[in-house]
């Protein structure tokens, strides 16, 4: 059992109760792998696609061809998913503040920045239609700050959809409070809450019970094992 393991199912858990919508993953193994897991196991009804445009039948190997295509997702009907509500995202975050407003777009003034980013990209219809959560692989105060530079994601205070979860090396978060700021839900097995304090620019809601996150069974395990074969998912989860 690894970090990148529990990792693994604490994303896959964002889409426990979606039902027949579109499970997307994106920028890396881990979401990827976390959609498929989800359909595999707890949630069946998932739509999964091969990370371009072909909706699948069946759930492959990273890396591996669909052996069954459903569906075809050229972009306007991708933009029609979007804008319907029938797509749950997990996305990334260069900055993310207590209420979910996420940048991807620069780092420092947006009239002259000291890094440019990828630009707000689908992040404003994202988390303005549909379930949109968060992967970050590196838990940090670099990250996870009082305030972004650049709002390319809508956070709670900017009439996001639904912000489902933050899964991060460190813990999971959600935004189940009265005023829909960051909570946390749950360390990974051996992180401490005040691991994830130390390495949040803000002040996060804790109770005053917060569980470990669960590990993947066996049957869980063997899955997953099947769908990354060669263990990518470790390179993509800091330490």
């Amino acid at each position: 059992m690894s970090r990148a393991d529990v990792c693994v199912l604490a994303c896959a858990e964002a889409f426990r109760g979606d039902g027949e919508i579109l499970a997307a993953g994106i920028g890396g193994a881990v979401t990827v792998l976390a959609a498929r897991l989800a359909r595999l196991t707890f949630e069946p009804d998932l739509l999964t696609h091969d990370g371009v445009c072909l909706l699948t039948g069946d759930v492959p190997a990273l890396g591996a061809a669909p052996g069954v295509v459903e569906g075809w997702l050229p972009f306007r009907e991708h933009l029609w998913l979007v804008l319907n509500g029938r797509r749950h995202v997990m996305l990334g975050a260069s900055q993310i503040d207590r209420h979910g407003n996420s940048n991807i777009s620069c780092i420092g003034d947006w009239a002259r920045p000291k890094a440019q980013l990828l630009g707000v990209r689908g992040a404003p219809g994202n988390t303005r239609c549909d379930p949109t959560s968060y992967w970050i692989p590196r838990h940090s105060r670099r990250v996870f700050v009082p305030e972004v530079d650049m709002v390319s994601g809508l956070g709670t205070d900017r009439g996001a959809y639904e912000l489902r979860r933050v899964v991060t090396n460190l813990a999971v978060l959600d935004f189940a409070t009265a005023d829909g700021s960051m909570r946390l839900v749950s360390t990974h097995p051996g992180v401490s809450v005040a691991d994830v304090v130390a390495a949040t620019g803000f002040d996060l809601v804790i109770p005053p019970d917060v569980p470990t996150t669960r590990e993947p069974d066996a049957g869980e395990l063997a899955v997953l094992d099947r769908l990354d074969p060669g263990r990518a998912r470790e390179r993509e989860v800091a330490a």
